[in-house]
């Protein structure tokens, strides 16, 4: 008997991920451009800016060139070598209260990054955390980077393979994950299926409407 589902049996996870990118798509601004033009307003030089952000030379320069996509992490860690925050290079997601919907949460990705990140955190006067869920898909490796903080992982759906400090670890739907940023990490998803991760540290990944950090407004930041 033929099948007259079409895509009514497409898994659900493919669905949503298909769906996250799609709302995604118009917001993939190309960072290389912006990285380099903040670089040279301050006179700083590609061997500066990558012993500031703990980058090599030719990765950073592919980055600059919009030849490599560097994950959300590894351009936090530029934006503040460069004294910003990453809304400064891309488009920031709206934050209109604490309160996030599933059905209309804001989700935007990196330049030709292929993960699409939902905005969880909200901007209050001492938050030290982000949040997000992040649509992973299949086969996706992300770089090694190691940065000042702490990462919370919980699969949410699907599988991932955590590199930390020489140990691979397996996770799976309902496994989290709790470690210092300062250790080197990385990860992928090895499947053949998406996966849903929901993320969360503290590492200031945007500024406020002021420009200052969103984290603590004391001088202790």
């Amino acid at each position: 008997m033929s099948n007259d589902h079409g895509n009514d049996d497409q898994p659900e996870g493919e669905a949503r991920a298909a769906e996250a990118q799609a709302t995604a798509d118009t917001e993939r601004p190309l960072v290389g451009a912006n990285i380099r033009a903040r670089r040279r307003q301050l006179g700083m030089t590609l061997q500066q800016l990558c012993d500031r952000a703990e980058l090599s030379v030719g990765y950073l320069s592919q980055i600059e060139r919009d030849n490599a996509t560097p994950s959300l992490a590894t351009l936090a860690q530029i934006a503040t070598s460069l004294g910003v925050g990453v809304d400064y290079f891309i488009a920031q997601p709206k934050v209109e209260d604490a309160l996030t919907r599933a059905s209309d949460r804001p989700q935007f990705s990196v330049g030709g990054s292929s993960i699409i990140y939902e905005r969880l955190g909200a901007e209050f006067p001492g938050n030290t955390l982000s949040g997000y869920i992040m649509h992973v898909p299949p086969g996706y490796v992300s770089e090694t980077v190691h940065h000042e903080g702490e990462e919370i992982i919980y699969v949410l759906e699907g599988t991932i393979t955590q590199f930390l400090d020489g140990e691979t670890l397996t996770l799976r739907a309902g496994d989290c994950l709790h470690y210092r940023g300062n250790r080197p990490h990385a990860w992928s998803n090895p499947t053949e299926e998406p996966a849903r991760l929901l993320w969360t540290g503290t590492l200031t990944l945007f500024h406020s409407a002021t420009g200052s950090p969103a984290g603590p407004a004391d001088d202790s930041y």
